[in-house]
């Protein structure tokens, strides 16, 4: 397969590893608009560079990754279903559900393949809480629990690109509440603090925001996420149910300290990094999905829908924090 990768970043630099490694891969083409740090990416992994993301889609290839900048996502999608390439794309399609659904209707019009990267639907604690749900053992769903926690910010001039706390970070707990419990988002309540760095507020965004979402039949979530968490980079979902109950994410490496009498020594904590660390293996295996997905092996596990309906919900929280009330899912479009 002659695979393009669109953007040679930290995450695109881990796609292409993870693409040079698969056997069924036997070229790799990769550009960005750093053209220098592209050829450096090109020449560690013997891939072929291209000048342009233009000249790259015009290659005969199988398949293309986009891991470029944000706002290049949804042109891109909409550039590479015009040359009737299949897409991989990280999150988000775009920032804005206008940008999202002109991409989605071009995809639409063209028949094109196109997968949407939420990781956490690959990583193997998110997929048994699923599995648990799926099997009845937790019993009827009453309360579900989701926290992302970035142990430092990002710097400041990537505040205002990214679309927010809601759009960045939490939409990846949205997708995940939604895969795990096979339930939509009803309506949402969402409150945010800017109390943090004054870059925050520069950007006016904010470092801390806590979500509760009504799902289907009554179950209640919350939501919530920080890039201030000193105790190191934390990611978890607790399930629980009228028989029993689940958590994702709490592992030695959990940056979680209890100070009851009772509890055993605490023990030394290395916790993850960030994202890209904790989550490689679910990034490799997303990636090698979509590969089967091309070859007609099996199903898209992720498509642009399920992405639109994450941000439906980052959309409606935005709307609340604004407002201060809560928001039916049936006021968006």
């Amino acid at each position: 397969m002659r695979i393009g990768l669109i953007g040679t970043g930290r995450i695109g630099t881990f796609h292409a590893r993870t693409l040079t490694a698969e056997p069924e891969v036997s070229e790799l083409l990769v550009t960005d608009v750093d053209a220098a740090l592209a050829g450096r990416v090109a020449a560690d992994l013997g891939a072929t560079l291209a000048p342009s993301p233009d000249e790259l889609l015009t290659r005969d290839l199988d398949a293309v990754v986009i891991a470029s900048a944000t706002s290049s996502h949804a042109g891109l999608i909409q550039a590479a279903a015009a040359q009737g390439v299949p897409v991989f794309c990280e999150k988000p399609i775009a920032l804005d559900l206008p940008g999202t659904k002109a991409a989605l209707r071009t995809v639409d019009e063209t028949g094109v393949l196109l997968q949407i990267g939420f990781m956490r639907r690959f990583d193997a604690g998110y997929a048994a809480a699923r599995a648990a749900v799926r099997s009845g053992s937790l019993g009827r769903l009453h309360t579900v629990r989701a926290a992302t926690s970035d142990p430092a910010p990002p710097p400041a001039a990537y505040l205002p690109l990214s679309g927010g706390l809601y759009r960045d970070c939490l939409v990846h707990d949205f997708d995940a509440v939604r895969w795990v419990t096979g339930r939509e988002v009803v309506s949402v309540y969402a409150a945010g603090s800017d109390a943090g760095p004054e870059m925050f507020r520069e950007a006016g965004d904010v470092d801390t925001a806590a979500v509760l979402l009504t799902l289907e039949d009554g179950l209640l979530c919350t939501a919530t996420a920080t890039r201030v968490n000193g105790a190191g980079y934390d990611v978890r979902m607790e399930v629980a149910g009228e028989k029993d109950q689940i958590a994702v994410g709490l592992d030695a490496r959990t940056p979680l300290t209890s100070v009851e009498p009772a509890a055993a020594p605490a023990a030394p904590v290395d916790p993850w990094p960030g994202f890209l660390e904790r989550f490689a293996p679910a990034y490799e295996s997303e990636l090698s999905a979509f590969l089967r997905v091309v070859r007609g092996e099996a199903p898209n596990p992720c498509d642009g829908y399920e992405a639109l309906a994450a941000l439906r919900v980052a959309e409606a929280c935005e709307l609340s924090r604004a407002e201060g009330r809560p928001v039916a899912m049936s006021e968006l479009p």
